[in-house]
């Protein structure tokens, strides 16, 4: 897949050799299945090679940019998503930049200026509620109307096919805030990661016989599953390996600010500096205060013979 850092830098080849574009838009924050819906048919419509997948993409997402007060948390970060796409054979993905200016386009300008002319456009592939160009003030029928104006053709995705995968990004932002991973993972058709480096914790683990490795998210706008302990799994130099994970305060200890400790079983390796990823598979329990560190290593106890009994059970 080829990877465009804005609308400006994509190129096709020219001449003989030119080939116009499928392409559809939008944020895909998640690539779930109602995205990939989309994103499949686009590839299907570039099976005989004759035209080139193209999607287009924005970060930082419109929200945080058009509402000041918006604290929109992201599925994916930008690694994740390119991994997803190029996943379901998109061969072009242009990222842009998203800003006021870009939003106040209209949408003439967007559709003469960047579809027609920019990505060589045959076809547009985007879902029945698209609204498009400065205010988002243009729907489905003015694109098909610039279609047959510019020479490109429409297809629309029907609230009938988008409803048969009634999923969207913000019901999956909404399952995690609760906690309920198990949910999340079944509508993207994946398991909800956090990739970041390990970093010294306050080393309390390895005391009670739990030993953790701390996990700093690489980005910070990434979404963190709602306080508790999770049921994780990751590969490191090629090897699963099964754990647990707690995002939390440590109440037990005092402690003052959201953690992700990962509580790796059957493994002793040092981790420090080392970028991991954390694939979240189950929510074991929220997050609680004891009233003494020995209660607290109970509890743990309890907790890696839940996860191991899951993982048995897998």
């Amino acid at each position: 897949m080829k990877i465009f850092h804005s609308i400006n830098d994509f190129q096709i080849a020219s001449g003989e050799n030119a080939k116009k574009t499928i392409l559809t838009l939008g944020t895909f924050d998640g690539v779930h299945f109602g995205h990939k819906k989309i994103l499949e048919k686009v590839t299907q419509n570039t099976e005989n090679e004759k035209y080139e997948s193209l999607v287009l993409t924005f970060f930082p997402h419109p929200r945080m940019v058009l509402q000041e007060d918006s604290d929109i948390k992201m599925l994916n970060t930008i690694a994740e998503k390119i991994e997803l796409l190029d996943k379901i054979g998109i061969q072009n993905l242009v990222i842009h930049p998203f800003d006021e200016s870009f939003s106040r386009l209209t949408a003439e300008e967007f559709v003469k200026n960047i579809l027609v002319d920019q990505f060589h456009i045959h076809k547009i592939i985007i879902g029945h509620d698209h609204r498009f160009g400065r205010n988002r003030t243009a729907n489905i029928d003015d694109l098909k109307a610039f279609g047959e104006q510019y020479n490109f053709e429409v297809e629309e995705i029907s609230a009938q096919e988008i409803k048969e995968v009634s999923v969207s990004s913000t019901k999956i932002r909404q399952a995690l805030i609760d906690g309920n991973v198990a949910l999340a993972n079944e509508y993207l058709g994946y398991d909800y990661s956090l990739t970041g480096i390990i970093i010294k914790g306050k080393q309390l683990g390895r005391t009670i016989g739990f030993p953790t490795a701390n996990l700093k998210p690489e980005e910070n706008f990434k979404l963190i599953p709602q306080n508790g302990v999770y049921i994780v799994k990751s590969v490191i130099k090629s090897k699963t390996v099964l754990g647990m994970m707690n995002i939390g305060l440590n109440p037990t200890v005092e402690g003052k600010n959201q953690t992700i400790e990962i509580n790796y079983f059957d493994f002793n390796q040092d981790l420090y500096g080392q970028k991991i990823t954390v694939s979240i598979l189950e929510r074991i329990r929220s997050e609680e205060k004891f009233d003494s560190v020995a209660h607290l290593k109970e509890q743990l106890e309890k907790d890696r013979n839940t996860a191991l009994e899951y993982f048995k059970n897998q």
